[in-house]
């Protein structure tokens, strides 16, 4: 599967570098100086099936061309969420002599011993989207912490303070975990709001979503809102809640996905709101920032924080996507 031109190639659960023949050799520096120092990068994300990830793939590729010209080598690489085979991924990242790693985490704390050995070995590893309980060089991520606040804050209002409240969990990264704590302290401040579940893990993922609310409804009969970690296991639950007949809640997820904007703006969805995140400007923030940490530039702050935006149905025809 090809993506936009020139840009990457999929092979499998792998994203490759691709030449474009039609380039005329300098669409992809923003710049006449290129880094020549800067020669490679590797990234490894949680599902290339989920969009979010392709296109954060699209702008660490972007960034990196950018910097490096067209001769640097971008691999981009899935780990489906298993701690064991991005372990391979570093060791493969540190094998090929990688200049900087753009890491999501499959498991922020699992993580760490690759981590430590990919940065012993000369690489620049810098997390991406969710961070590590690992010494890295810099964390670009969402402010997850205030995309669970304004989603479950959401919640609360349109509820007017009452009700019972699912949360559709996801993997145990710290991105999931601050947008759960977030949601949670929100809600905390509402006696009567109910949450009925909270600990179940929908991967992530749209089958998750839909396997994970598929049980929740034949549990509880009585839910008013739902908050889903991402937007893809909202989808899910959103196609469990249709398959069921079930329009007596709102799902509320995180990401601004393509998929769920088309969810909140149809009138058949229970689809009502999400925090949007921007994929592609936190990959190249983060190859960005890599560079500048290779070339042994001071960084103002390692940690970097984008703030989320909230849009539901009353502003998703002014919505900007991905």
């Amino acid at each position: 599967m090809m993506l936009a031109a020139g840009i990457l190639c999929l092979v499998g659960s792998t994203l490759f570098g691709c030449t474009n023949s039609s380039s005329n050799g300098n669409t992809a520096n923003a710049s006449d100086e290129v880094d020549t120092k800067f020669q490679s990068v590797g990234v490894t994300v949680g599902d290339l099936s989920n969009p979010f990830f392709v296109v954060m793939a699209e702008g660490a590729k972007q960034a990196a061309k950018e910097i490096g010209g067209n001769d640097v080598r971008v691999t981009v690489v899935s780990s489906g969420y298993d701690l064991n085979q991005q372990f391979n991924q570093l060791e493969n990242f540190v094998a090929a002599d990688t200049d900087v790693v753009v890491l999501n985490a499959a498991n922020s704390k699992g993580i760490r011993p690759a981590v430590d050995k990919a940065r012993e070995a000369g690489s620049v590893v810098v997390a991406v989207d969710t961070g590590v309980d690992a010494e890295v060089d810099a964390t670009v991520t969402t402010n997850n912490l205030q995309a669970g606040e304004v989603s479950c804050q959401y919640i609360a209002d349109r509820l007017e303070g009452k009700g019972n409240v699912v949360i559709v969990n996801g993997p145990p990264v710290a991105s999931v975990i601050e947008r759960v704590d977030g949601c949670l302290s929100v809600l905390a401040k509402y006696p009567e709001i109910k949450i009925l579940s909270k600990d179940q893990n929908a991967e992530g993922s749209r089958d998750g979503g839909l396997r994970v609310m598929s049980d929740i409804l034949t549990t509880f009969p009585d839910i008013d809102a739902v908050f889903a970690i991402n937007d893809p296991s909202g989808v899910g639950a959103d196609l469990a809640a249709n398959q069921a007949k079930r329009d007596d809640f709102f799902i509320v997820g995180v990401d601004g996905a393509p998929e769920a904007i088309d969810a909140i703006a149809s009138e058949d969805s229970v689809y009502a709101a999400t925090a949007t995140q921007d994929p592609r400007g936190m990959a190249e923030t983060a190859v960005r920032v890599g560079n500048k940490v290779l070339k042994g530039e001071k960084l103002e702050s390692q940690e970097i924080l984008i703030p989320v935006k909230l849009i539901t149905k009353e502003n998703v025809d002014t919505a900007e996507g991905w």
